[in-house]
């Protein structure tokens, strides 16, 4: 009877192993390898998988230059940065400014540049050195490199702490620049815009039959002005478009307030040629009543009174013709629109009439008061004798006795009116040298009254 088989036992829980294939089992058997082996070997042969045959120091070294390294790229872009900033300051600042302090902040600032340089190029230097991502990278060369790496990344920060300082004393230099600047815009539209205004204003003036051809050659001169306006700052420079443009808007807005005015301007010279026309032939007619005035001046009062006005018609009359030809060239000036000289002429015409109006008067005047005098001249004696007493009487204010440099005009003020009004005796007194010296007199006592009270006024304080 046939001895029966024993079962085989049931393989253990869990997944099979993985059997090699064929030829693979062929060649491990060949090599006298195990099985095992096979499991073993894809992985050593596999890409990158070679650091970790270095241990843990060489990576902790290699990620310690990288730290160092990204440091060194933050503080060399932060340097770079900063530089750029400054390098818009330092061009604002020589676009507006020639000074020696601007010229001295652009020297120190190209000094300062090469020492970037030099930073820029050891931290460039650094970085060029060393591949930290080598896959045989020892620990030395790790540690080299992150004592270099360190070491360009504290000389970039102390060059940026050098450009920081630098920075901080451009502060006056840089906010003048940048106030012209934001003045340039402004000011050269407010150029433009009074330009137009002038030129707006002209074109108004001539619709109205006004030539101003004066005016308009004023515009037209500042023409090349405003292309130098146009062309810009950067070609003219800052400080000379300002300039430019202040002086353009100073004068196109005189052009263009008296291109306003014309109309007005106009319409007074008329106003102005018939008013001192008419004054012109009032005082003709007055001046014939001169010859009149002086003949009753000789036949009652001596020739001291009236001598002085003996050229008077002779004067109205030359004055009078001088005036009128004056306006005549004024109304000719008018007609062609030659303003300023119509304007000239007017005055002068005006002057002579008001010298004629004044000697015309004076004859008048003087028959007036000799009659007053010679009727009455106790009134002219009480009128200054007063003015004598109250200026006595000032001097004396808080005083026992006058003070000399008072006491002594006011005495001769009253001994100048006793001779005066001894003068009018006699069988033909000089009653216009008696006007006179009263009139004097009481200016010698109104000076001593201000005097007086310049000084009390000035002791109070």
């Amino acid at each position: 009877m046939p001895r029966m088989r024993r079962a085989a036992s049931p393989p253990p829980p869990g997944p099979l192993p993985r059997r090699a294939p064929g030829p693979l089992r062929d060649a491990l058997a060949l090599l006298g390898l195990p099985l095992a082996a096979a499991l073993v070997l894809p992985a050593a042969f596999a890409g990158g998988g070679t650091r970790r045959w270095f241990g843990g120091r060489a990576e902790n070294q290699r990620a310690e230059a990288q730290a160092a390294k990204d440091a060194a790229a933050a503080a060399f872009y932060d340097l770079d940065t900063a530089q750029r900033d400054l390098r818009i300051s330092i061009e604002t600042i020589t676009a507006v400014d020639s000074s020696p302090a601007a010229r001295r902040a652009v020297s120190d600032f190209e000094a300062l540049g090469r020492r970037i340089d030099e930073a820029s190029h050891r931290y460039i230097n650094a970085v060029d050195a060393h591949d930290l991502d080598r896959d045989d990278l020892e620990a030395s060369a790790a540690s080299q490199a992150r004592a270099e790496l360190t070491a360009a990344k504290e000389e970039l920060e102390r060059v940026r702490k050098e450009l920081d300082r630098f920075a901080d004393g451009l502060g006056s230099l840089l906010g003048k620049a940048e106030t012209q600047l934001a003045r340039l815009a402004p000011s050269v539209e407010r150029a433009r815009q009074s330009l137009l205004a002038a030129s707006n204003a002209l074109d108004t003036a001539r619709g109205a039959g006004l030539k101003a051809d004066d005016l308009a050659a004023r515009l037209a001169s500042l023409s090349p002005e405003l292309t130098k306006l146009n062309q810009g700052a950067g070609q003219h420079g800052v400080p000379q478009t300002l300039e430019r443009a202040e002086r353009v808007t100073r004068e196109a807005e005189a052009v263009r307030v008296e291109a306003e005015r014309l109309p007005e301007r106009a319409a007074e010279t008329d106003h102005r040629l018939v008013s001192l026309r008419t004054r012109a032939q009032a005082l003709t007619t007055r001046s014939e009543q001169v010859e009149p005035v002086l003949s009753e001046l000789r036949r009652r009062f001596t020739v001291a009174c009236w001598q002085d006005l003996q050229n008077v018609p002779d004067l109205a009359s030359e004055n009078v013709g001088l005036a009128e030809a004056r306006l005549a060239e004024a109304r000719a000036a008018r007609e062609e629109q030659r303003w300023a000289d119509a304007t000239a002429l007017l005055s002068t015409a005006r002057a002579l009439l008001n010298t004629t109006d004044e000697a015309v008067s004076a004859a008048g005047d003087r028959l007036r008061r000799l009659n007053a005098v010679q009727k009455d001249p106790e009134q002219e004696i009480e009128r200054t004798r007063f003015a004598i007493r109250d200026a006595q009487r000032l001097a004396m204010a808080g005083r026992n006795t006058p003070d000399p440099r008072h006491a002594r005009p006011l005495d001769d003020a009253v001994a100048r009116l006793e001779r005066a009004v001894a003068g009018l005796e006699g069988r033909h007194p000089d009653y216009w040298h008696f006007l006179t010296e009263t009139e004097a007199v009481r200016a010698a006592v109104s000076r001593v009254v201000a005097q007086i009270r310049e000084e009390r006024g000035g002791g109070a304080h």
